[in-house]
């Protein structure tokens, strides 16, 4: 389970006080999650046992190499943006229903709106978990009260959220992060 959109440490050490696997910090990006790649060292330092992603819809080089110098566990972009090859993070690659399916990628992340927080299309994220060969994640519209249910629906390999464990964006709700992650595992199970 990741937990993502983090934008302070305090919501990392939150995350990891949860249960979370992995927290991801938006970088370059026209969202109220996104930070400077300062913050995401500091976020990243607060927690160095969960794997940390950093999530771009960049496709300028330099700030892919800004990126990559912060040394993410993980780089969740989009699936027509090129690596830059000193980038030495695992490659998840966001998609959707009107998207390619990425012919290179450490793992898919299901999620048409790409970080928007509106509702994944069970029928896509049901044939990519069963058709790629890499793990897939789902998220889209995830919160504590459905995250179950969708699981059960898709069987992903992970989950991943954002605005659903949020009590306004960019700050996560301590009640909500930790029913997110109890009502995952259990249906994981």
């Amino acid at each position: 389970m990741k937990i993502c959109g983090i934008t302070s440490p305090a919501d990392a050490l939150l995350a990891e006080a949860a249960g979370a696997d992995a927290i991801g910090v938006v970088l370059f990006s026209a969202s109220p999650r996104c930070i400077t790649p300062e913050s995401a060292r500091d976020i990243f330092d607060a927690v160095p046992a969960l794997t940390r992603v950093c999530v771009t819809h960049s496709t300028e080089p330099g700030e892919l190499q800004s990126i990559c110098a912060i040394r993410p566990d993980a780089l969740q972009i989009s699936c027509q943006v090129c690596v830059p090859p000193e980038c030495r993070a695992g490659i998840i690659r966001m998609v959707g229903p009107a998207d390619p399916l990425p012919p290179e990628a450490d793992a898919l992340i299901v999620d048409g709106s790409h970080g928007r927080g509106q509702p994944f299309d069970q029928a896509f994220a049901c044939t990519i978990v069963r058709t790629a060969r890499v793990p897939v994640y789902l998220a889209g519209g995830l919160s504590p009260e459905n995250v179950g249910a969708a699981i059960r629906a898709v069987r992903p390999h992970g989950v991943d959220v954002a605005s659903g464990v949020e009590h306004e964006p960019g700050r996560k709700d301590p009640v909500k992060v930790s029913a997110f992650v109890a009502a995952a595992r259990e249906a994981f199970l």
